[in-house]
């Protein structure tokens, strides 16, 4: 199968998720308890006007009726009005989006520049201290949720070194250097949280690989461990890596919904926070749909990239 027939294939498969993801999203937030027009009016509101808001949100139609009108609405770019703000929620993500995802870029650079060399030089040292204060250090990252990691980077960062603020948003166009003394927290606490899942995939698949009879026949011709390690044994090993990182990349994405809180940072994570608390159906829907997607499309780079590092993979059968 060709690469254009593959890709073809994964995009009709991403509709397809979608389609679901869009089911799954509108069902579970109209089932959520409670009425929509009583909570934003109030408790106090008349029998005429609950009625009247119903009307105007389409909250009175059958349920069928609200998804097709909904699912059209997305194909028009349109997710409709926020409950909570009074502005379309395709403006208020498109807001906090790009700062949610420059804070999981910068997470996983940081964990992918960390984790690597880490991993690389873990598995060269087997069963010897630098491989064993690797393995101590990926089981303490993988135990410890991601907001403990951004508890502890404040505590020691913030509050003990006084080298960053403890949170908030800069636009880097305002302020450069007060974006990234911001960003420098959750990002790096995110990206130590990753680096451990990382670290460990890259290390045992280097060990995979430097048991392999071309990398013993490499070392009986007399080639340097750094030849071998560089040119022939990270580059077969980094290819289930890649998956991690853009696993990871997903994560990191998702986990922004509990560490924008943290470092109070105004991304899309912190949105759907509030979208929940005040049970603002078209938002949190749009959050859901965004994120959703983000999750694809990570998955999906991950795939293409296999090519590129391994040509040899092919997808689903011969060309």
């Amino acid at each position: 199968m060709s690469m254009y027939n593959y890709i073809a294939r994964r995009v009709g498969f991403m509709v397809v998720t979608l389609f679901f993801i869009t089911l799954i999203a509108f069902a579970v937030t109209n089932i959520l308890p409670g009425d929509v027009a009583l909570l934003i009016l109030g408790p106090n509101a008349t029998e005429q006007s609950l009625e009247a808001l119903q009307t105007q949100l389409g909250l009175n139609r059958p349920l069928y009726v609200q998804y097709i009108d909904w699912v059209i609405g997305l194909l028009q770019g349109n997710m409709g009005e926020s409950l909570r703000f009074g502005e379309p929620v395709v403006s208020l993500i498109a807001e906090r989006l790009p700062r949610s995802l420059m804070l999981a870029v910068a997470a996983t650079l940081i964990a992918v520049v960390l984790s690597v060399p880490l991993g690389v030089y873990a598995a060269i040292n087997q069963n010897e201290a630098p491989d064993v204060s690797a393995s101590m250090f990926a089981f303490v990252g993988i135990s410890m949720p991601i907001f403990l990691w951004g508890l502890v980077f404040i505590l020691v960062f913030a509050v003990w070194l006084n080298l960053f603020p403890t949170g908030g948003y800069v636009a880097p166009s305002e302020d450069l250097v007060g974006s990234l003394q911001r960003l420098a927290l959750p990002a790096g606490a995110m990206g130590f949280a990753l680096t451990a899942y990382i670290m460990r995939m890259t290390r045992s698949s280097m060990l995979e690989v430097l048991n392999e009879e071309y990398i013993k026949l490499a070392r009986a011709k007399g080639m340097s461990q750094r030849v071998i390690v560089l040119r022939h044994a990270l580059k077969n090993a980094i290819i289930p890596v890649i998956t991690v990182i853009a696993f990871q990349f997903s994560y990191a994405f998702g986990g922004v919904v509990v560490l924008e809180e943290v470092f109070f940072w105004p991304g899309i994570g912190r949105l759907t926070l509030t979208a929940i608390q005040s049970r603002d159906i078209p938002l949190i829907q749009g959050c859901i749909i965004v994120i959703a997607l983000i999750y694809m499309f990570s998955n999906f780079a991950a795939d293409l990239l296999y090519a590129y590092f391994d040509p040899r993979i092919r997808y689903g059968g011969d060309d």
